[in-house]
């Protein structure tokens, strides 16, 4: 047990300088990462502010004698966790995701050697505490595009107000960014100060519906780019579209509360199971451990796991119904 303790502690600490290390060179390309933003929002780079790949790479790995960052780099470019984090709001880079992840699960794998509990139990406990930062993200990015999706309607009407009282499209957005709160008043502020800064409106609008990847954006972004081409009555659009929204909301609301029995039937079926292994564990470890050491036991546990996989999904799939 000691020695793979020691194992653990050299390996904890290894991954301790590289993350200092990263972050130290990180702190350094400060000026940088500064320069590249005013140049996109200059027009120089792609609108929505990511770059793709090349960008994600550029940015870790600019310099050739960074060469730990360049597996940060990789990560970041192929699972867009820059993208990720942007969108989640919740002011955290992807180096800092990726130093969460590799912390929180070192960390689990550590609590169940202390816990003495079945060795076999240690890499899916570190996977599992490894994900909680991604799926922390997933839920703030999922949060914070729902409220988005809610304050939409009112922010196209009060455009839709502004352009009939004589105001322009920018006067339009900086009102909707002085008058709402987050997420959709930094949003529609981002691309006022953008265009004022040169970026044409079709390339500032394609950036936030890439940021924001909301349907009735779209529909608006569209009727703004076609308004500027072709001409037409933009206000009436706009009170369309926002009505068109609140009606959807009301069949959804509707939907959600005929689906509600069924969600919760699914979260009680999806929880039990792991919570009965958890209490019967704790009672009568000797009773659970075949499944971990008899043959027929992984099948049986590999199996059941499967099943309840293949029933969250079909739950899901039954009670997610799309307006």
């Amino acid at each position: 047990m000691l020695p793979m303790m020691l194992i653990l502690g050299l390996v904890f600490l290894a991954v301790t300088l590289v993350v200092l290390a990263a972050g130290m060179a990180w702190q350094e390309k400060a000026a940088a990462q500064v320069e590249d933003r005013l140049a996109t929002l200059a027009g120089k780079k792609d609108a929505a502010g990511y770059g793709g790949a090349a960008s994600a790479l550029k940015l870790f790995a600019d310099d050739e004698t960074e060469k730990g960052n360049k597996w940060i780099a990789a990560v970041v470019a192929q699972f867009n966790l820059d993208r990720l984090c942007e969108q989640a709001d919740a002011g955290m880079n992807p180096l800092r995701l990726v130093t969460a992840c590799l912390v929180l699960g070192f960390c689990g794998a550590l609590a169940v050697l202390f816990l003495r509990l079945h060795a076999g139990m240690a890499l899916p406990a570190g996977l599992f505490f490894g994900a909680l930062p991604i799926l922390w993200l997933l839920f703030k990015r999922k949060r914070r595009f729902e409220k988005f999706a809610a304050q939409l309607p009112e922010a196209l009407e009060l455009i839709a107000r502004a352009l009939r009282a004589g105001h322009s499209l920018g006067a339009g957005f900086r009102l909707v960014a002085s008058e709402t709160s987050d997420p959709i008043g930094r949003e529609f502020g981002r691309v006022f100060e953008e265009q004022n800064l040169g970026l044409p409106l079709e390339d500032a609008l394609q950036g936030m519906t890439t940021r924001i990847p909301n349907l009735d954006l779209k529909f608006f972004a569209t009727a703004v780019v076609l308004q500027r081409q072709t001409g037409g009555d933009l206000a009436e659009i706009l009170d369309k579209i926002g009505h068109l929204i609140r009606e959807r909301f009301k069949i959804w609301g509707q939907v959600q509360a005929l689906t509600g029995e069924g969600r919760l039937s699914g979260i009680v079926l999806l929880a039990l199971p792991p919570a009965l292994f958890v209490a019967v564990y704790r009672l009568n470890p000797d009773y659970v451990m075949p499944l971990f050491t008899e043959d027929m036991g992984k099948k049986m546990l590999i199996g059941g796991i499967l099943m309840q996989l293949l029933g969250a999904l079909v739950i899901r799939k039954i009670v997610n119904i799309r307006v």
